[in-house]
């Protein structure tokens, strides 16, 4: 089978077998048709698969899944001629099935059939998962309606935190001192601020609103590593943050269960402050055997893929090699 995770700014692609090995990967650029011109982006859907399949009988796949953020792009019969296209000039001869980010995010970390997924990466989403498909979701607004938690939540507030900060609302710290460097470049003699906080205050406010809106998220990991530094602003951004990304899955989440919630999204890694954070208050709510970790979305989206051909301890069992390997 072959599973594909493609996003706006790269594509995965594997070949796995029915033991759970590993049997080719591909990757390329941004296939997603929502973020380039659908020629663009299944072009490099095509690539991803061709370096996938790269020694290997395309004939052979039994099995095929997409997974794609606004996969209902591909409803547009233009834009899944593109795909198809690409998918059959890459030798495979099994039907291009597709499902949600979510929907492969959640079977990369989890082989139940139901539960709750969590992304949060440069947007933030949460969606009910049940036999596998997504049925409910929470979130996804966009950045301008919504995105709360994500990568450019965090970079709006602390853009807006810097801003307050030069009005006195705030306490200078370090996170102030990085979003001006970031935006501003070089220092004045003497360190940021400057001499004229409102001169400071200006320029900040046009170089922001001169990019384009998404460029916000760029300041994100300003905001995590200051907070790891320890920085208060930034950690209280953080702590906002992690209860937002907790809302979106208490509301996903029906009442009483049981089920896991997989995280999705590098602001969801252990790692990450905010990932942290999210982990412990997910902790204290439901459980810790309920927190899980999508590991390969493309390996995800293969386990999905090869669903229809086994029973299910063959596909627990699968699983477990599959996203492992």
């Amino acid at each position: 089978m072959v599973g594909l995770d493609v996003g706006g700014t790269s594509t995965r692609a594997l070949v796995a077998d029915l033991d759970g090995n590993h049997r080719g990967r591909g990757t390329a650029s941004g296939g997603n048709p929502n973020s380039h011109p659908p020629e663009q982006a299944a072009a490099q859907v095509g690539k991803a698969l061709r370096e996938a399949l790269t020694g290997l009988d395309p004939a052979g796949v039994r099995a095929g899944m997409l997974g794609m953020a606004g996969v209902s792009t591909l409803t547009d019969p233009a834009v899944r001629a593109l795909f198809e296209q690409a998918w059959h000039e890459a030798g495979l001869r099994c039907p291009l099935r597709v499902a949600s980010d979510c929907e492969v995010g959640f079977a990369a970390g989890a082989a139940e059939r139901s539960g709750t997924a969590l992304v949060a990466g440069t947007g933030s989403i949460a969606a009910r998962i049940q036999d596998h498909r997504m049925v409910a979701t929470v979130g996804g607004h966009g950045w301008l309606l919504g995105d709360e938690g994500s990568g450019f939540w965090l970079g709006r507030e602390a853009v807006r935190a810097a801003l307050r900060a030069l009005e006195g609302r705030l306490p200078l710290t370090g996170l102030t001192e990085a979003v001006l460097t970031r935006a501003l470049g070089t220092p004045p003699e003497g360190g940021w601020p400057g001499p004229d906080h409102r001169s400071t205050s200006s320029r900040l406010i046009t170089v922001v609103n001169r990019a384009e809106p998404i460029a916000l998220a760029g300041y994100a990991a300003l905001v995590t590593t200051t907070a790891a530094e320890g920085d208060e602003v930034a950690r209280d951004i953080v702590r906002r943050a992690a209860e937002q990304l907790l809302d979106l899955v208490a509301a996903a989440r029906p009442s009483g269960g049981s089920t896991p919630v997989v995280l999705i999204g590098s602001l969801t890694a252990p790692d990450n402050p905010v990932g942290a954070a999210l982990r412990a208050q997910l902790a204290v709510r439901y459980g810790e055997d309920v927190v899980r970790t999508a590991t390969d979305g493309a390996a995800g989206a293969a386990w999905l893929a090869a669903l229809d051909l086994l029973d299910e301890p063959a596909a627990a069992a699968l699983h477990t090699r599959l996203t492992a390997g």
